[in-house]
């Protein structure tokens, strides 16, 4: 017998001291360390923070956010109040719940019942919108053009500065716009997530029982809990039913529940069996209980504000975007730099009315417009917006646009087993009396060849009255029942109202045949539930006084009946389940099916038993044993009284009759089945390049087995272990090919191990493991970690990742909230948690196989904004660059206006940039490895050299050639006669000598001016051929066209359209005309560029010829 100090030890310390002792003994980092700091506080006689102590909010650190909440929790008493107590302190009745009007005042007092949110630092975020990114020079340049409009700088005042000013600032405020709707379509995501969420519970007000919303729950209230109920607060139970039991699952990530109780289990508030907390639910039975903790002050709570605290991580594609723009803000300011010297070096000495400061400035900010492409965030957001579009489509809610490129790139899949790998939904696939093995299909056809709707008679065989008693025994050793709603649907079809196991059996024992009838043969008297510290649920039952025959059939002349009078001989009925391993060494007898005859049970009868449970466990099958024994009520309450104990010490009897010589009736084997698609999308995963790997609380055998059947190993072949970590040499005797052999030329943390080289780790193996031996794990293709902890999943995330990695992990719990937030790209399911949702990047509304499709569309994202870039830098940076740098060291007039540049970068561009973003994959992306996203950027070398040397070039050839031949052609200067002039000086007498009459202002602000909109319109037009260049890498315009349904993009000559009257608007407009100094453009001009459009995309169609016949040439090598 365990003293009462020893009772009384809290399950946390036992947990961390004992990792691989039961299944499910996993609670999350946050809950196990604050029960400890709990546990220790109390024990050291520490005293913690006031009831009401709210030091914790806002600590820096999260040890003393720990200290704080621990010392709270060490404090809080009402798991030891009694009933009458507890309404006393919070004022409430006991049986009839709060008044309405008292409810309210308390709501309104104290506020809703919900877990806040991080509040969003709206300051900071409108801050980085307008002055982040791109934002940050161009208000330089905001800056410049205002101090350019007016004296001293400018003498009369230059009006197209201070439209310059203001359209720059448009830009900014437009690019913040969409940076702003990202983080409002993210946030509006949020709130659809929490509005699925049910939020209805059933309190006592004024007496009666109403529905209300979770959120209006109040301190005090009485609230009624029933089978399948969210607990919605903390509640002290003042209420259970005999069979009561608690599923903390979702908080602890113990898969086995807990019983409930009013009276105090433990010191420690977190431990204690009278206290259910918010989040998880009710799988048996129903309870009361009182309000004593709601929203933040939850554990629930508690531990979401620990979890939210840790920073946010950056996603990818915000590095790469970042790396872009200070890749471009760098080489703007190192152009700006070179103009500068060159200016005070020689232009100021030597011509110094060509370049005054005012017209300095004007020029340096017309080489940071020219190189921002200023165009591009507003197109990324685009794509980003379009693509989180179609991954809804697909059932996937993107939280933050920004991470949905992320999934491109992962190349690991940490993936928990139960009801994500398996459809969570238990069902018995094997039966097996220790003589006899068969099928739930071939009992059931048995039983029918005799009289499946009468009852047992005893002229039935004996293996059908074998099978009678197992049916029973899984029938009445049972605590779930089907749901009334759906009892008229077939038998898999109907809702079960209980857990998964007793949901198995109670499926299993209907199938077989109708148990309407036989059910009511049977009256039960008393039971032990399951729970966690026995690992086995006990129940009692006499026959019943209509059909007292059918239990003396069955089990024996000796069963009492509810009729009968009873006397010290008549014994009751006991069913006992559970474990093997915990049943069979009560065990003396097992049922032969043979002469449903109790027989001895022998050494070679356990070793058959033991053989049949490791030959279902391989399979994946949880193996439960259904035994009988005997129950003498008559003794027992001899004994009680005989005692002087109280009911509890008659359970204690019951457990101490109940478990003596027990009769082994069966076993059955249950199956939680993989899910269908999970095969597919496991392959579909490796076929990605992303590894696979299976997070467990199961056994090792148990998750080996069902890593076999979903595919997750490749072979049969058995998996390595952790002594092949510790001896890579070492040769398995039951492997045919070891480690040595299996890791080839080896590369730490890269996947170097034949294919189906398989790995099993326990939870305690990883607690034991070297950064060197992680090493050789992380190399592996295929492993299932076990028994596992949620820190442990933590570890293994954060183990991967330092080994350059890109991690995805799901899970539904608030145990996986660290992992899921630690992860590249976290995953959960809309069914799980809140805290679980908070912290994940990714919602699934429906199946697994979702992963592939955001996989593809995350790459998707990366080929897309590859495009859109590409296509951004030939017009929008390097084109307009240069007529800055010809101006500047060439001294001719300036071939493109800053205005002009910008209207190129945020609108005539943009149109068909936003077109790219709705372009289909050109081959399959699932079909190549993830990027590595340390080498692999979204703008690389090669992408430069595309957008800047070739395309570029080519347009900045075809713009220049036009500008000049347009000068050439109306004022009689060509490039040759201007280059070199440096101004008006210079360019009068060339201006006299062609004879054409032209004063120089008509010169400059007619002609330029026109010259300049001719580049505009020439630019406007090239890109149109540049568009249809880069949507395909690879493929000719006549294998992937815009128009044939398989690569449609209809939005591409929409795009092209919206550019022109774009073009046609800003140099016919008369209003723009005389503010921004437009001139129209000859029809000729318009006409012109079309064939040289065509001649770029010619040019890249050769260009891709080369590169398709010749893959390994210098086209393959510098192909973007």
């Amino acid at each position: 017998m365990t003293t009462d100090k020893e009772q009384r030890k809290s399950l946390a310390l036992v947990r961390t001291q004992t990792l691989e002792r039961a299944q499910g003994n996993a609670v999350p980092i946050e809950f196990r360390t604050l029960s400890i700091h709990v546990t220790e506080t109390q024990r050291s006689g520490k005293q913690g923070g006031g009831f009401f102590n709210k030091d914790s909010k806002g600590k820096a650190k999260k040890e003393d956010d720990i200290t704080s909440e621990s010392d709270y929790f060490a404090t809080v008493d009402f798991h030891k109040l009694t009933p009458a107590e507890l309404a006393l302190r919070f004022n409430t009745n006991e049986d009839d719940g709060l008044a309405q009007n008292e409810a309210q005042r308390r709501l309104q007092a104290n506020g809703p019942n919900s877990l806040a949110a991080r509040k969003p630092n709206y300051f900071k975020k409108i801050f980085w919108y307008v002055f982040g990114g791109f934002c940050s020079i161009l208000w330089v340049g905001v800056l410049t053009f205002f101090l350019c409009w007016q004296p001293p700088l400018s003498n009369p005042p230059n009006v197209t500065n201070l439209a310059l000013a203001l359209l720059v600032m448009f830009v900014i405020f437009l690019q913040a716009s969409f940076s702003a709707f990202q983080d409002y379509s993210t946030a509006k995501v949020m709130s659809s997530i929490m509005d699925m969420i049910p939020s209805e519970c059933t309190v006592f007000r004024d007496g009666q029982l109403v529905k209300i919303s979770a959120a209006n729950l109040v301190i005090g209230d009485r609230v009624h809990l029933s089978l399948g109920n969210k607990v919605p607060a903390d509640l002290r139970m003042i209420q259970v039913s005999n069979d009561a039991r608690f599923d903390r699952a979702i908080l602890t990530g113990e898969s086995e529940a807990i019983e409930a109780s009013t009276v105090s289990t433990d010191e420690n508030f977190l431990e204690s069996k009278n206290i259910a907390f918010m989040g998880t639910h009710i799988i048996q039975g129903s309870a009361v209980g009182i309000v004593v903790l709601k929203g933040n002050d939850t554990l629930m709570g508690r531990i979401n504000k620990l979890t939210s605290g840790r920073k946010e991580k950056v996603s990818i594609i915000t590095q790469e975007i970042t790396r872009f723009v200070r890749i471009i803000v760098g080489l703007t300011v190192l152009l700006a730099l070179l103009i500068l010297i060159v200016w005070a070096a020689k232009i100021n000495i030597k011509y110094p009315d060509f370049m005054p400061p005012a017209v300095l400035l004007v020029t340096l900010m017309g080489c940071v417009v020219a190189f921002i492409p200023e165009g591009m965030p507003v197109c990324v957001s685009l794509t980003l917006l379009m693509v989180a579009r179609r991954m809804r489509a697909n059932n996937i809610l993107p939280k933050a646009l920004t991470t949905v490129e992320t999934l491109g790139c992962v190349n690991v899949i940490c993936s928990d087993k139960t009801g994500t790998l398996t459809e969570n939904k238990m069902f018995v696939t094997n039966v097996a009396f220790l003589d006899q093995e068969t099928t739930p299909e071939e009992a059931k056809a048995k039983i029918e060849n005799s009289k499946p709707k009468s009852l047992p008679q005893p002229e039935d065989s004996p293996s059908v009255l074998a099978l009678r008693q197992l049916q029973l025994a899984t029938l009445l050793c049972n605590n779930a029942i089907f749901d009334q709603e759906t009892i008229a649907l077939p038998i898999p079809e109907r809702r079960v109202l209980g857990d998964a196991t007793d949901s198995a059996l109670l499926r299993f024992a209907s199938q077989l045949s109708d148990t309407s009838i036989l059910a009511t043969c049977f009256n039960r008297t008393m039971e032990i539930p399951f729970n966690s510290r026995n690992k086995w649920m006990m129940a009692v039952y006499e026959g019943s006084a209509k059909q007292p025959q059918v239990i003396k059939t069955l089990f024996g002349n000796d069963i009492t009946n509810a009729a009968a009078t009873k006397s010290e001989k008549d014994n009751m009925l006991v069913f006992v389940k559970g474990a093997p391993d915990v049943l069979l060494p009560h065990c003396t007898s097992f049922l032969a099916a043979g002469s449903n005859t109790p027989q001895p049970l022998s050494d070679e009868w356990i070793s058959e038993l033991s053989r049949i449970q490791m030959a279902w466990s391989r399979r994946g099958q949880r193996v439960l044993m259904l035994c009988k024994s005997r129950y003498n009520p008559y003794m027992a309450q001899y004994d009680a009284k005989g005692s002087g104990s109280s009911a509890s010490a008659s359970q204690e009897e019951l457990a101490r009759q109940g478990l003596q010589e027990l009769c082994i009736l069966g076993l059955v084997g249950i199956m939680d089945p993989p899910r269908p698609e999970i095969k597919d999308t496991i392959a579909s995963c490796r076929r990605a390049g992303a590894r696979f790997f299976m997070v467990t609380g199961d056994f090792g055998l148990t998750a080996a087995a069902i890593a076999r059947q979903i595919g997750l190993f490749s072979t049969n072949r058995e998996p390595h272990t952790y002594d092949d970590i510790m001896d890579p040499k070492k040769n398995k005797e039951d492997s045919s090919v070891s480690l040595e052999d299996s890791l080839g030329e080896f590369e730490a943390g890269c996947p170097r191990f034949h294919e189906g080289t398989s790995l099993v780790l326990t939870g305690s193996d990883l607690a034991k493991m070297s950064p060197g031996e992680w090493d050789l794990v992380c190399a592996y293709e295929e492993i299932v970690f076990a028994r596992t902890s949620p820190e442990q999943k933590l570890k293994i995330v954060t183990e991967f990742q330092a080994r350059e990695a890109v991690v995805a992990v799901t899970g539904d719990g608030v145990n996986d909230a660290p992992a899921l937030k630690a992860a590249d790209v976290g995953i959960a399911v809309v069914s799980g948690s809140d805290v679980a949702m908070e912290a994940a990047d990714l919602i699934l509304l429906a199946g697994f196989d979702s992963i592939p499709v955001a996989m593809r569309l995350g790459r998707i994202v990366f080929q897309n904004l590859q495009k859109v870039i590409g296509y951004l830098l030939p017009a929008g940076s390097w084109s307009e660059l240069w007529p800055v740098l010809i101006n500047t060291f060439l001294g001719t007039p300036l071939p493109l206006s800053s205005f002009l540049m910008i209207i190129i970068c945020c609108f005539t561009d943009a149109f068909p940039g936003t077109a790219l973003v709705m372009e289909q994959e050109e081959f399959d992306l699932l079909s190549i490895p993830p990027r590595n996203a340390k080498k692999a950027h979204l703008i690389t070398g090669r992408i430069y050299l595309q957008s800047y040397f070739f395309i570029g070039n080519l347009m900045t050839f075809f713009s220049e050639m036009f500008f000049f031949l347009y000068m050439k052609e109306y004022t009689g200067l060509g490039f040759t006669d201007l280059i070199f002039t440096f101004g008006n000086d210079n360019i009068t007498p060339l201006l006299e000598k062609a004879g054409r009459g032209m004063d120089i202002d008509t010169f400059n602000n007619v002609h330029v001016n026109t010259g300049q909109c001719i580049t505009f319109i020439t630019l406007v037009i090239l890109q149109w051929g540049n568009v249809l260049s880069i949507r395909n890498r690879r493929l000719s315009i006549l294998q992937a066209d815009p128009i044939r349904a398989k690569r449609r993009n209809l939005w591409l000559f929409a795009g092209m359209l919206a550019s022109l009257l774009m073009a046609i608007m800003v140099t016919e407009v008369p209003g723009i005309q005389d503010v921004m100094l437009t001139r129209s453009v000859p029809i000729k001009y318009w006409l012109l560029p079309l064939p040289c459009a065509l001649a770029i995309l010619l040019a890249d169609e050769m260009r891709k010829l080369m590169l398709r016949t010749y893959p390994n040439s210098v086209f393959g090598y510098l192909a973007w």
